[in-house]
């Protein structure tokens, strides 16, 4: 840095006669008793000359910014103090002439120590007038430079502490720094760390506190009230009674003082006297519950949690917040603004805030794990204790207690879980688990199994309703009519419990939960987390393909993301990119993927996951849909599933592009166990709106498929042609060929009342799939009858089935 010449402290003998001089006129100032002893004057040259000759340099605490996707919408600020370093070109000239009028008008003409100030504060401070403290700026930035340095409580206390050790600290610091830094480069650096009250620190926080402008607009009057705050904050703070007549009498007089200094003129002067001080001040929100948007609120905590996880950031969860607060980042996050406004929207087109169920949607991009949008029908807020807006908690248990709920308003991580909210059961998008299980262990989407109505597993339960035999579980379908032959296009489309029950049994239920586990799946309460532990303990978990273990929109969002993501999980991250104040890119948040499964695995398991959203699979047929009217409400081709659990306490849907997964669950999250029963009619639309909002004017991108085709149709064999044959013997036929053979509906033939038909599929089929034999009634009458007179209608022959 550049040197400037210096006067009489320029050589060595005059540092020292300085340093003496100072020991004895600071003790003085300190302690008037004993000004002139000799151990106050032994004691300042000896702890001047101890003192190192460089002061060590701590940037004060800076607030970090967080912004949307975009890098310009700003989301939310951070700060332990409210403080943003500028340059001192774009600090007003009024402020800087105003600073030096109010504390130090020898600034440009001093080495750092203004002794004739100090001489004449100890004769004014022994004569009882007034106290003056003959601090220089340079001094004062000393002083906060030293306390910002400190490591411990201690050293803050010394480096503010009105004592001789202190001042002559200062003094001798002081002098080195104007040695080493420019006077310009002091007035931005203190300008930068001085307390202005009101919770702003520097001249950024206060100008925009007091006058929402930048510092370079401010103006003589505006000047002169900040710098006459620097004083003390709390006596001059304009906003209490108290302090409002002080603030304008010592306004007045650092404007007197910017006129004898001849910084402005008289009628400058004048008119900056009778501009009237404003008695508020415009605060700034800090942390996530000030966030620009109330419903951002979720994505911003979930970003702040996510920060207090990463060991990259410190030691402990203190040093990471400290860190946050205090850092000056510029963190330019994964919300997508568009996204996020849809999710909101759709939701309150559905739902509102105070009702007590939860309609939560979470968002995530396949290919990088980047959170898009995380949005529910609360108001993200606390409830205040004084004035509650919550209603009671619909969980009986604390209602009985007067313990109230968290609508409409709630801090309480509903979409990404943690602390409290371990999720929430899905039903069925938990079979996709099960069908990439069965992928990987040679079974192909062509594998079909003869569902019944009521599925007896060979998994052993509690007793309970979905126990038959005394000891198996034996799980039924929505609907009685709901059985046949499916494979895995149309028992997924058609969401057949009875078709992903016997599935997971051939595949074993502890691969399906270590497929979970590879797609994100955090086993978060403690029941689920004891299953899963061990393959013994997941082995016997029969019902977990029809999802009764807890989860989050946003884990599953994530999960089906990987399947758009060609196989590779990668890790939720709310980052894009966080810069550091010295505009260094850190690299902590981006993409983390790691291959949860193959391509060709992924790219099968989302055919037949087209079928349930009204897409049509590229690799075979689909067959039932619980969510149709999906693809035509997007427009684009697309994935998902439907999930609802018993006694429909949860409703969820999920829905997959190329470039976005979105994830919908409407549950109560007070009291998972309650009495209503969750609509498909509100989450499901919630669901495709958003991403029908988030797709419009994006190209269609269709989907891969797999570089063989054998694992959607195996290999498959022919069926041999058991037309007109016995019953007994059309099954050892096929069951011969290495065929699973079962007798299935009666059908109109020309064969013989009570022979085979012809099978369901016919021609050809996986090898050792289902086939079903199919019963004749007899030959089919061709004629039609003639219509009864008066019909008027017209009597077509029944459709033969085939």
């Amino acid at each position: 840095m550049r040197r400037r010449d210096h006067n009489i402290f320029a050589n060595a003998t005059s540092l020292l006669i300085c340093g003496l001089l100072a020991g004895v006129v600071v003790a003085a100032a300190a302690f008037p008793a004993v000004a002139m002893s000799g151990l106050a004057a032994k004691a300042g040259g000896e702890t001047f000359a101890s003192l190192p000759s460089e002061l060590k340099q701590a940037s004060a605490p800076q607030i970090s910014r967080i912004f949307a996707s975009d890098n310009k919408t700003q989301i939310s600020v951070f700060y332990d103090e409210f403080r943003s370093d500028v340059p001192l070109k774009d600090i007003s000239v009024n402020m800087q002439h105003a600073i030096i009028a109010a504390e130090d008008h020898e600034f440009y003409n001093h080495n750092g120590v203004d002794l004739k100030g100090v001489a004449r504060a100890v004769v004014s401070n022994k004569s009882g007038k007034s106290q003056q403290g003959a601090s220089t700026l340079t001094m004062q930035y000393v002083r906060m430079s030293l306390a910002y340095s400190a490591t411990n409580p201690q050293e803050v206390v010394d480096a503010t502490k009105d004592t001789p050790k202190r001042k002559i600290t200062e003094m001798k610091y002081a002098m080195q720094v104007e040695k080493e830094l420019t006077k310009e480069q002091i007035l931005e650096r203190y300008l930068n760390q001085a307390p202005f009250g009101n919770g702003s620190y520097g001249v950024y926080a206060a100008s925009q506190v007091y006058f929402k402008k930048k510092p370079n607009a401010l103006t003589i009057a505006e000047s002169a009230l900040l710098a006459s705050m620097v004083k003390a904050p709390t006596a001059f703070n304009p906003t209490t009674a108290s302090g409002y007549p002080q603030a304008l009498a010592r306004r007045n007089y650092v404007v007197n003082d910017m006129l004898e200094l001849k910084f402005i003129t008289p009628d400058e002067a004048k008119k900056a006297t009778e501009t009237k001080i404003s008695k508020t001040v415009q605060r700034v929100g800090n942390g996530c519950v000030s966030v620009a948007k109330n419903h951002w609120g979720f994505f911003c905590d979930y970003f702040y949690r996510w920060w207090l996880s990463r060991n990259e950031f410190g030691a402990t969860t203190y040093d990471r917040e400290r860190r946050l607060k205090s850092g000056g980042y510029r963190i330019q996050t994964s919300m997508d603004v568009k996204a996020q406004n849809a999710a909101r929207q759709n939701i309150l087109k559905h739902i509102k805030d105070k009702n007590k169920n939860a309609l939560l949607i979470a968002g995530v991009q396949p290919g990088t794990g980047k959170v898009r949008t995380l949005a529910a029908n609360r108001r993200f807020k606390l409830d205040d204790p004084e004035h509650p807006q919550n209603k009671i908690s619909s969980d009986p248990r604390k209602a009985r207690k007067k313990i109230r709920g968290t609508y409409p308003n709630t801090t309480n991580p509903l979409l990404s879980g943690g602390g409290d909210i371990t999720g929430y059961q899905a039903g069925s998008v938990f079979k996709m688990f099960t069908m990439v299980a069965a992928l990987e262990n040679g079974y192909p989407l062509a594998y079909s199994i003869n569902a019944p109505a009521r599925y007896v597993s060979k998994y052993i339960i509690a007793p309970g309703p979905s126990t038959c035999n005394g000891k198996y579980y034996c799980p039924s379908n929505a609907s009685k009519s709901e059985k046949g032959i499916f494979n895995m296009w149309t028992g997924f489309g058609a969401s057949v419990n009875t078709f992903f029950v016997p599935l997971q049994e051939r595949v074993g239920a502890e691969k399906v939960v270590d497929v979970a586990k590879r797609f994100g799946v955090q086993f978060r309460a403690k029941q689920d987390y004891d299953f899963a532990a061990t393959e013994e303990s997941a082995h016997q978990w029969g019902a977990f393909t029809l999802g009764v273990s807890s989860s989050t929109p946003l884990d599953m969002a994530n999960a089906y993301a990987t399947l758009a993501g060609d196989g590779m999980y990668c890790t939720p991250t709310p980052v894009e990119q966080i810069t550091s104040q010295d505009g260094e890119k850190i690299d902590v948040g981006q993409p983390h993927c790691t291959r949860a499964t193959s391509p060709d695995v992924a790219r099968a398991a989302l055919d037949a996951a087209r079928c349930p959203v009204g897409d049509s699979a590229q690799l075979g047929n689909c067959k039932g849909r619980t969510a149709p009217q999906a693809h035509s409400e997007i427009g684009h081709p697309i994935y998902g599933k439907t999930g609802t659990t018993d006694h429909d306490k949860t409703a969820a849907l999920i829905i997959g592009t190329t470039t976005l997964t979105v994830a919908g669950y409407l549950v109560n999250p007070d009291y998972q166990d309650h009495s209503d029963r969750m609509s498909h009619q509100i989450v499901n639309p919630a669901v495709w709106g958003t991403m029908a909002d988030f797709m419009e004017g994006k190209p269609k991108v269709q989907f891969k498929t797999p570089g063989s085709r054998k694992i959607s149709i195996g290999d498959q064999r022919s069926i041999p042609d058991v037309t007109c044959a016995t019953i007994d013997g059309a099954r050892a036929r096929l069951e011969d060929a290495g065929f699973s053979a079962s007798v299935g509906a009666e059908v109109e033939s020309n064969c013989p009342k009570g022979t085979a038909a012809g099978t369901n599929p016919g021609g050809r089929t996986i090898k050792g799939g289902y086939v079903s034999i199919e019963v004749s009634k007899g030959k089919a009458d061709d004629k039609p009858k003639p219509p009864k007179p008066g019909d008027g209608g017209i009597i077509f022959p029944p459709p033969r089935r085939r």
